[in-house]
């Protein structure tokens, strides 16, 4: 009997997840709000099954009476997340939030099914993130000073990277954080977004070529001390986030150009430098060939992939466990064998989805420095999803940088939590814009036609005909003019 629920189980979450994907698209092309309304809702109830047929599955797989209680406990979360939002900010994008809490939702259920005590941390770390997130909005439309700020930004970011040179500890061949009081933090997550207000505050205050100079420098700093870390998906992530916000801010291609051939001799440097980098790209050439010397870990991961095909195994049903470091770096490859490449796909169409909402409220905020900070977060967000599905399916070799939201990892977790408050933030920015223009043309039209109102009044009032006055030497004319005619009658 289990093994029937466990089976239809996974066609059932695929038709589910499908339906949630096909409305973070659809949505689009409605303007009335009461339906976008209800399909919202119908994500948010789509989500919720999802959630509860998962954990019934494991539940029955493992009886382990904790999972029934950790459920629970992932319910309320997610609940007070949507609910919470929507009551403090009104005028909050609902489609990220929900996007946000169902990519919360797939990877507290992959990390519940691989290893219970992460999928706790998780939760804690998700819902301390999930309480800093709910005071950003305010903060981002409240303070208007931020662009102000650049010199700190610049100093906080190449401080905590060297932080990590000095005291970080070395895991899997780079140094990418330390920890304090038993917990690991990974600074170059948090730095991410500190150098995208940077840039956008740099090119805010001057696009002259001295000032361009100058921001690229610093740029370039930020890159190498993550290179001399060794911490290159980082130092990737943090150099085509600058490539795309300055060709947004100069719209000079040669400046593009000169970026990437930069980064083409940065790749074969360390290719050359560094053993760990030649050993990744060894095993992206072929993983089977060097499977004793590194290629073991994208070998099951490709295993496990083609194992699930496109509706998967079911949970507890694959092997995800064979994978290294599964619940971090390669997670992407346990739902793909568990719950089918097709529920992989959806996923990944919804994180397409958040970059699509990042690209719309920057391309309608009028303010540069918002509308770069909406873009390099967006740029940020989606780049880390392409280099890690690339890395674990062999596009492109592996970086070794987390899945947003759906991998195991504090700093990452939170970090992106927090990118997702500053867009909701800058999302009732824009809405705040448009109500003033709204306003402003209101008041405009009611002018205009208190003017024209005032125009009709003056003009009916000089258009009244004068009587004219008939004097009496005119009246005794006139009546003699009569009287000749009759005269001559007779």
């Amino acid at each position: 009997m289990v093994n029937i629920i466990v089976e239809l189980s996974k066609y059932i979450m695929i038709l589910m997840i499908t339906m949630y994907t096909f409305m973070c698209f659809s949505i689009f092309g409605y303007q009335d709000p009461d339906k976008k309304k209800g399909m919202l809702k119908n994500q948010n109830v789509l989500m919720f099954m999802i959630h509860i047929i998962a954990f019934l599955v494991m539940y029955l797989e493992t009886d382990d009476i904790r999972l029934l209680a950790f459920y629970l406990m992932q319910v309320v979360l997610f609940g007070a997340t949507i609910l919470l939002y929507t009551l403090i900010y009104p005028k909050v994008s609902r489609l990220v939030i929900n996007n946000m809490c169902m990519l919360l939702c797939i990877g507290m259920i992959m990390l519940t099914r691989l290893d219970y005590s992460s999928a706790v941390k998780q939760f804690m770390i998700a819902s301390g993130a999930i309480a800093i997130s709910l005071a950003v909005p305010v903060i981002i439309r409240k303070f208007k000073k931020f662009s102000e700020w650049r010199n700190l930004y610049a100093i906080v970011g190449i401080i905590s990277l060297a932080a990590v040179i000095v005291v970080g500890r070395v895991s899997g061949g780079a140094m990418l954080g330390f920890s304090v009081a038993g917990i690991n933090i990974q600074p170059s997550e948090l730095v991410k977004i500190v150098f995208v207000f940077f840039v956008a505050s740099s090119f805010k205050m001057s696009l002259e070529f001295r000032n361009i100079v100058m921001t690229t420098a610093l740029a370039a700093f930020h890159v190498l001390i993550l290179v001399v870390s060794r911490d290159l998906g980082a130092a990737l992530i943090i150099f085509v986030v600058y490539l795309v916000m300055l060709y947004v801010a100069t719209r000079q291609p040669l400046y593009i150009l000169a970026g990437l051939g930069a980064g083409s001799v940065a790749s074969v440097a360390a290719y050359y430098l560094f053993n760990h980098v030649r050993v990744r790209v060894l095993v992206w050439k072929d993983p089977f060939a060097n499977y004793d010397s590194g290629g073991y870990q994208v070998a099951q991961s490709l295993f496990a992939i083609g194992t699930g095909s496109w509706f998967g195994m079911g949970l507890f049903q694959g092997a995800p466990d064979t994978i290294p470091v599964v619940v971090s770096d390669f997670i992407f490859s346990a739902i793909a064998e568990e719950m089918g490449l097709i529920f992989a796909l959806c996923m990944l169409l919804i994180c397409v989805s958040c970059y699509v909402m990042f690209l719309n409220i920057a391309m309608q905020l009028r303010t540069m420095f918002y509308k770069l900070i909406a873009l390099g977060l967006g740029t940020c967000y989606i780049f880390q999803v392409f280099l890690n599905v690339g890395g674990v399916t062999k596009f492109i070799p592996s970086t070794g940088v987390t899945l947003p939201l759906v991998s195991y990892g504090g700093s990452s977790l939170l970090s992106t939590i927090i990118m997702f408050g500053i867009i909701q933030g800058l999302y009732i920015l824009r809405e705040d814009e448009e109500e003033n223009l709204e306003r402003k043309k209101k008041e405009r039209l009611r002018a205009a036609g208190s003017r024209k109102t005032g125009q009709k009044r003056t003009a009916k009032a000089g258009d009244v005909p004068q009587r004219p006055q008939r004097s009496k030497t005119a009246g005794k004319t006139s009546g003699k003019e009569k009287a000749r005619p009759k005269q001559r009658v007779r």
